[in-house]
Order: C-alpha cells, then sequence, then structure tokens
C-alpha cells in the first residue's frame, strides 16, 4: 500500500478496530486508512455540514486561538493570508482580519475558488483539515508552491502517540478522518518541503518556508 504522504511503499499495520485497518509509513510515519474506507464527497460533505462552528462562538475562537495567537506573532499587519480548508462558517479569517490581516477563503466544498490557488500568500492557515486528505501529497506541495519565500503555514490537527494511545483515541472514529501525524511526521514534511518546524502544543504547528 502506497503511503499517501511520501508516496513509499514501505507501510505496514498499526492497527485494526470494527470498521477500519490502520496502516503506517516506515518512512514518514504517517497513519492512515485505505482507499476503500474513503467517504464518497456526498456522504463527506453531508457530515461537515452538521457542524456548527460560528464566528460568534467565543470557544470556537478560543479552540483557534491556540494557533492564531502564535501565527499572529510571527506576522506583519497587512500580510496576506488564506484560510485552505475553511469550512462551512469561515472563522480564522474573520479573526484575522479583525487583526488588520488581508484573508482569503477557500475549501473544496464551501468556497470552491480555484482561482485563489494561483496566486502567493505570506502565510497560509489550516486547521483541523489535513486529518481530511485523501492525498495529503498533492495538498501539501500546493500549499508550499502558494507560500511567498519565509511564508508560515499553520496547521492544526491532534496528533498520534503511540499504538496503546491510538487504539482508544476518539480521533481516529470519526469517518472523515483519514490521516494521521505523529510530530516524527511533521518532521518529515518540514525536511522534505523544505520549511523549518515549529511545534507550538499539543494540537498546534508551525512551518516556515525556507
Amino acid at each position: 500500500m502506497t503511503c499517501p504522504l511520501c508516496l513509499n511503499k514501505n507501510t505496514e499495520h498499526y492497527h485494526r478496530d470494527n470498521v477500519r485497518e490502520y496502516l503506517q509509513c516506515t518512512v514518514c510515519q504517517l497513519v492512515f486508512v485505505k482507499p476503500e474506507n474513503y467517504l464518497n464527497a456526498e456522504t463527506e460533505k453531508a457530515i461537515y455540514d452538521l457542524h456548527q462552528n460560528s464566528p460568534d462562538d467565543e470557544g470556537y475562537r478560543g479552540f483557534l486561538n491556540k494557533l492564531i495567537q502564535p501565527l499572529s506573532q510571527r506576522l506583519q499587519v497587512g500580510m496576506k493570508g488564506l484560510d485552505f480548508g475553511c469550512g462551512p462558517a469561515p472563522t480564522i479569517s474573520v479573526m484575522l482580519a479583525e487583526s488588520g490581516y488581508s484573508m482569503e477563503n477557500y475549501d473544496v466544498f464551501y468556497a470552491n475558488h480555484p482561482e485563489l490557488l494561483q496566486k502567493k500568500y505570506d502565510f497560509i492557515t489550516c486547521t483541523e483539515v489535513i486529518e481530511h486528505l485523501h492525498y495529503p501529497y498533492k495538498e501539501l506541495t500546493l500549499l508550499s508552491n502558494l507560500l511567498n519565500e519565509q511564508g508560515y503555514l499553520g496547521m492544526m490537527t491532534k496528533r498520534v502517540i503511540d499504538k496503546s494511545r491510538f487504539a482508544n483515541w476518539h480521533y481516529k472514529n470519526d469517518p472523515t478522518h483519514v490521516c494521521f501525524y505523529s510530530e516524527d511526521t511533521f518532521e518529515f514534511i518540514a525536511e522534505y518541503w523544505n520549511f523549518k518546524l515549529q511545534v507550538i502544543n499539543s494540537d498546534c504547528v508551525i512551518l516556515k518556508k525556507l
């Protein structure tokens, strides 16, 4: 089975539950499910339609601030950013625009504006998105190409720790979650796509393009 992140075939069994088998790449350490476990686009979107996030939800804003606050410390007012995978109720772009940044929203389901993927950005946010990507090699290559030199890619996703904790991990039970990243995986991403990795907290990393 080919790894969807680094495209190597050096993968092995990692875990099995009542629904899916999880494999791990021995090169980049990504944990992932097989393509036959991917939902079709209609079913996937129906699940996202149930999300009730909103810019008016102070709890949701607090959650996003785990990434926004450390990212903002690295930015200058007026910089141009893209929220990649903004979802049905874009909130990160609202919060960053309130702080003086120029923002665009892209989402394959809710803000499918391909012309935005022809521009360059000083920073890109990608919160609770990469675990949904079927072929992260493609999207990470795209995001890297969209960034200006010295640009920032801020990502939020819960991280794999080890097999024993994975077995009881609620995060893997979401059927739209198909790829799971550890700190080792982010170190691979940084090296492969030429970023400097900054691990911010248990959910967030910031990658600076070199």
